[in-house]
């Protein structure tokens, strides 16, 4: 950890139309041994909290999902001493229960992605951290509380199939994970939740329903980018107003979850 650079408690990784979340006090430039986050991270202040956010699409929405650096985005975290992290994103539904403008919050994934860096331990060192339950169980308690008391939908639970992009699926692929019971389908979420395991940092998804996937019933509209970028902006004001009560509910000391002890349970000797 560089002892230099500004500290902060918890991380928000920003999503398309979230980037003026947090007031901006300072941009911190951090290089990592795996490069570049995708832009500069903003160091504000939350509820009485230090918060760093950073879009992982770069503040234009310029890296497209499978040229996100996610191992420098985490790293960086990491080196600002962040211990928490808040990761909304946008999606789309696969179940017709859970609706345009519903909020998900994540407990499962299925990786579906093909060519991204997933680990920090390329070796000689070796661990095998356990994915069994990736998301942080009492970040994941606090949002579903923060969300319901806020009078929106949200969805305790659902599995995240995970997609290389930068494409939408067909309605074959679509259909597919509809019937094997899976909720939501993503393009970033595998692998930024893994790679937080690996260091140690709680990490929950909060993922905002934008439309339904085009094979979900067979007979909805194809999804178009501009379709998914309207629906998230308006979702987007329902995030800001659970950011702060979110934030301000996050207890001081990690004592609810395991995830500080995954990376020394997954250690071979």
């Amino acid at each position: 950890m560089n002892n230099d650079l500004p500290r902060a408690d918890i991380g928000i990784f920003g999503g398309s139309g979230f980037y003026s979340f947090v007031t901006q006090t300072r941009e911190v430039k951090i290089n990592t041994p795996y490069g570049l986050p995708s832009e500069m991270i903003s160091i504000g202040e939350v509820g009485g909290m230090k918060v760093a956010f950073l879009p992982r699409h770069g503040r234009n929405h310029s890296i497209p999902p499978h040229a996100i650096n996610y191992r420098a985005n985490l790293w960086a975290m990491k080196e600002l001493g962040v211990t928490r992290l808040i990761a909304p994103c946008a999606c789309g539904s696969l179940q017709s229960h859970i609706k345009p403008g519903d909020f998900v919050v994540t407990d499962q994934f299925v990786d579906r992605t093909k060519n991204r860096a997933d680990t920090f331990f390329d070796g000689p060192k070796v661990i095998h951290v356990s994915s069994a339950d990736p998301y942080c169980s009492e970040m994941r308690k606090i949002a579903v509380r923060v969300i319901k008391d806020n009078g929106i939908t949200v969805h305790d639970g659902g599995t995240m199939v995970v997609i290389e992009g930068p494409r939408f699926s067909t309605r074959s692929e679509s259909r597919w994970f509809t019937q094997m019971g899976w909720e939501t389908i993503n393009m970033t979420q595998y692998p930024e939740v893994v790679l937080a395991q690996e260091l140690g940092i709680c990490i929950v998804n909060i993922a905002l329903v934008t439309d339904y996937d085009s094979g979900l019933v067979g007979n909805v509209p194809e999804v178009t980018g501009a379709e998914v970028i309207a629906v998230f902006n308006r979702n987007a004001e329902n995030v800001k107003k659970i950011m702060e009560p979110l934030i301000r509910q996050m207890p001081a000391a990690r004592t609810q979850c395991r995830c500080a002890e995954k990376v020394k349970e997954g250690a071979i000797s």
